[in-house]
């Protein structure tokens, strides 16, 4: 199985949505990114080390709040015409 999100930021909705998957029974799942940063690939890889993650490009850091640097802004933001990405 193939999960994909737009950016693995922090890891923290990318670890809860490979833990929901496992608890439906899925036995193997790439993770499928078009972004991360450093940080949302170890949270990831410390929770569920045995999921590989492809992603494009890696980016420098998170700032402050989160968000991957230099990034993409937010894909949600991006996606739905919603927050600071109008």
């Amino acid at each position: 199985m193939l999960l994909i999100d737009p950016m693995l930021a922090t890891g923290g909705s990318g670890s809860a949505a490979v833990s929901f998957l496992k608890k439906a029974g899925v036995l193997s799942m790439k993770f499928v990114c078009l972004v991360a940063a450093p940080e949302g690939i170890a949270n990831l890889h410390r929770q569920h080390p045995e999921v590989p993650i492809y992603c494009a490009a890696v980016d420098r850091q998170l700032n402050e709040k989160g968000y991957v640097l230099p990034g993409l802004g937010d894909a949600g933001d991006r996606l739905f015409g919603t927050g600071r990405a109008q």
